[in-house]
């Protein structure tokens, strides 16, 4: 592909697991291929690999943003990655306290759930 294809792939792979994206790729048809590529490039060969914030920091302010704008079905994908971002229990707590403020209780409701569904799952007791 490309060097940012490559970087995308790596950072990828550092956020998301070898488990997960061997699990997309393995997915990954003709019709989806250039959607895959471009979010490999884009999302995390650009934007998740640049020097502006720490792993820890992007993966707070994108969960926020995941559940402010309703993204849900992202939402238990991005906690699984706290595990390799480092990003707390607490820092999610605080990002969804700020998406009842600024973009509503329900959303926040709803998020904390698919939080804690899922912190159970990693076997994180909150």
């Amino acid at each position: 592909m490309n060097q940012r294809y490559d970087d995308g792939m790596a950072v990828r792979r550092k956020v998301l697991g070898d488990a997960h994206v061997d699990r997309a790729n393995a997915n990954k048809s003709d019709f989806d291929a250039p959607f895959q590529d471009m979010i490999t490039e884009g999302a995390w060969g650009t934007v998740w690999k640049s020097d502006g914030l720490t792993l820890r920091e992007r993966s707070i302010v994108t969960l926020a943003l995941l559940a402010g704008l309703g993204n849900d079905g992202e939402i238990a994908m991005h906690i699984r990655a706290t595990a390799n971002t480092g990003a707390t229990p607490q820092d999610i707590r605080e990002a969804f306290m700020h998406v009842a403020i600024y973009a509503g209780v329900p959303r926040a409701n709803h998020a904390f759930k698919i939080a804690k569904e899922t912190y159970k799952e990693m076997g994180i007791d909150l």
